[in-house]
């Protein structure tokens, strides 16, 4: 009976020093991440922070930046500056696209910005009478990364309602990594994504 307690008791602390070191690595990584994120943005945030002029032409380059464009909009939002953000990006489409780039690239996600990313389908599901929609993504990265392998894959950005803003916060942005060519829908990854992400929050 000493010999199960002792097994059990090296199970239980393993589980724990494991889950204590993927913390911390994991929280390392997104410092650092963060640290990367700010860098991208920082010609504009350095002019918005010392009141300088900043015009459209020079926003442009960084709303087109799918990695930057989220970003961008919020820095200029912070500083009551969104009339310089462009109007082409200024969609909740392109929102939920950068959205998705951006959360991808973590580490404990894709851990890299997709190579080519494409809206596949808006979803709209019916909950408690209310309109929510979710936009489906398929993504694409090259080699040499791992997932090149896998071919083009779902990303879920949402939940979106009919009175949502382009750069609005999506609480429930995920993917599976689910393959496009499965025989899983978009309409299904966006359920999915709806009742074990979205309701379970």
């Amino acid at each position: 009976m000493k010999v199960v307690f002792i097994v059990i008791g090296v199970i239980v602390i393993s589980l724990l020093l494991f889950a204590i070191y993927r913390y911390i690595v994991v929280k390392i990584q997104n410092n650092k991440l963060n640290k990367i994120r700010l860098e991208r943005v920082e010609p504009i945030y350095e002019k918005l922070r010392k009141k300088i002029e900043l015009k459209e032409e020079e926003v442009l380059p960084f709303a087109s930046n799918i990695l930057t464009r989220e970003s961008t909009y919020q820095l200029l939002k912070e500083f009551n500056k969104t009339e310089l953000f462009p109007e082409i990006y200024y969609t909740i489409e392109k929102g939920a696209e950068s959205h998705l780039a951006n959360w991808l690239e973590f580490p404990t996600e894709l851990d890299s910005c997709p190579d080519k990313i494409e809206l596949e389908e808006k979803v709209r599901i019916d909950f408690d009478g209310n309109n929510v929609f979710y936009y489906v993504f398929k993504f694409l990265t090259n080699e040499p990364h791992w997932a090149s392998k896998t071919g083009w894959m779902f990303g879920v950005v949402g939940p979106y309602f009919d009175d949502s803003q382009p750069y609005d916060f999506a609480g429930s942005t995920f993917s599976r990594l689910t393959p496009k060519e499965s025989e899983i829908s978009a309409q299904d990854e966006a359920k999915w994504v709806h009742q074990n992400i979205a309701m379970r929050r």
